[in-house]
């Protein structure tokens, strides 16, 4: 993983000077009169996220006037290792917390996936630090999160997402399952395997992906994402524009790694555990049909109203499986509903909980990491609109109102009563570049979430 956007060297090192529209006037007084000059001619005026180059009486550039907001911005250093000429930059500056929030921004700001590109990539402008741990941790789970959802379908399959799972498991200690193919069905998961048998290959058959860590005397917490490396819809086929993004289907799957990563990396002490449920949601002649029912591991039964509502039936065995191991805590990633987007837009994940202690902690915590998750009421009076005709539950309700609750409705029915659980419902994608944010694959919510269970576990 690259994070050549960090240097500890302060050879050669260019100044970066961070300075408000308010203070600039202030700051421009004490210059000299070629600088004052050169500020003129290069109507610099302090704009959150612009620079300006300044000169020594050489002629050579010897420091940066950063623009930036009255209240810290992750962002406002995020467009710069990409924008500012190829050298080693230092932050001038005396506020610790404000430097960590400016090189995460950095960092974020330096990703690109070039994986498929045979050009070599542009080199970027570095950032000196010395005291870099902290914020490579969640840099390093940033990257890894984006990268798996960026890697097409044709390279990220259900058993390519176990081996990077396997890797991650490995390298922290952790104990490693997989659960593949008919074995689901020997060892009751029959919803995962209902929703992945449509597939040819063997690379593509539906698994549930098993990571164990940490120590037994710690507080359990299982983090569950769904993985859907990709989504035709099944028989109930997605048109072109609603499927080419689908690659992006397992980015609850890449979330939960990148949390698990930053949970083991850093040694907090839970008990850890992750189930990913991988499948490819495929067309083929024995693929599950609407009004299909299927069993799920719990008992309860599942009438298919749409072949293309098939993150939450893959959830449901996961879930089930997590409650029988009476956890501290459940949470659980999804790229679940086009509902939640309509609901919030893209940019925020959804957030639904039966703990109003723990909602109140990540809102909290989102808001100060500039990291956002936003509560949607787990409204339990549209519970009537997930129960089945011919089944138990459906899977997706007849008319589409309130699709990001009822989704988190039939999820809650394999959750066991006094059990904590929160679902987040996220896009997983940027559908335009912003600083810090590229278009692309995203990692959504995952540093708040991280925070609160670090403070809520860590005496």
């Amino acid at each position: 993983m690259n994070m050549s956007c960090f240097v500890n060297s302060t050879k050669d090192c260019q100044l970066l000077i961070p300075v408000t529209k308010d203070k600039y006037s202030e700051w421009k007084t004490k210059q000299n009169h070629q600088i004052k000059t050169w500020l003129l001619n290069s109507r610099f005026n302090a704009e959150p996220g612009t620079f300006c180059i300044v000169p020594d009486e050489n002629s050579i550039p010897n420091k940066v006037l950063i623009g930036i907001s009255e209240k810290i911005n992750l962002w406002d250093f995020s467009d710069l290792p990409k924008k500012l000429p190829y050298g080693n930059y230092k932050i001038d500056h005396q506020n610790i917390e404000n430097i960590e929030k400016w090189c995460l921004g950095w960092a974020l700001g330096s990703y690109s996936f070039d994986k498929f590109k045979t050009t070599n990539p542009r080199k970027i402008a570095r950032l000196v630090i010395k005291d870099r741990h902290k914020i490579e941790v969640a840099v390093r789970a940033t990257y890894l999160v984006r990268d798996l959802i960026n890697t097409p379908a044709s390279h990220m399959n259900p058993e390519e997402l176990a081996k990077v799972a396997k890797k991650i498991a490995d390298q922290n200690k952790g104990k490693f399952k997989v659960i593949v193919g008919e074995n689901l069905l020997k060892k009751n998961f029959p919803a995962i395997h209902a929703v992945g048998r449509a597939v040819k290959d063997k690379e593509q058959e539906p698994r549930l992906i098993d990571i164990k860590w940490g120590k037994k005397n710690h507080p359990k917490v299982i983090i569950v994402g769904k993985g859907v490396c990709f989504d035709t819809g099944g028989l109930n086929l997605k048109p072109t524009n609603g499927m080419k993004l689908m690659k992006k289907d397992m980015g609850g799957a890449a979330n939960a790694l990148g949390l698990a990563q930053m949970i083991m990396s850093t040694k907090l002490p839970i008990q850890l555990r992750v189930l990913i449920p991988a499948v490819e949601n495929n067309v083929s002649g024995n693929a599950i049909r609407p009004l299909d029912i299927i069993k799920s591991r719990n008992g309860k039964t599942i009438e298919i109203t749409n072949t293309d509502a098939e993150g939450r039936v893959i959830l449901a065995d996961a879930l089930a499986e997590a409650c029988s191991d009476k956890p501290d805590l459940i949470i659980d990633f999804a790229t679940l509903t086009g509902a939640a987007r309509v609901a919030l837009g893209t940019e925020i994940p959804v957030l639904f909980t039966n703990d109003d202690k723990f909602a109140a902690a990540l809102t909290k915590s989102g808001l100060a990491e500039q990291d956002p998750v936003w509560r949607l009421p787990l409204w339990h009076d549209y519970r009537n609109m997930v129960l089945g005709d011919s089944a138990d539950l459906n899977n997706a309700p007849d008319g589409g109102y309130a699709g990001a609750i009822t989704a988190a409705l039939f999820l809650n029915e394999f959750i066991e009563p006094n059990i904590k659980w929160a679902h987040i419902d996220h896009m997983a994608w940027n559908i335009a570049s912003k600083p810090g944010r590229p278009k692309g694959g995203e990692a959504m919510g995952l540093r708040s979430v991280y925070n609160v269970i670090r403070n809520t576990y860590t005496d």
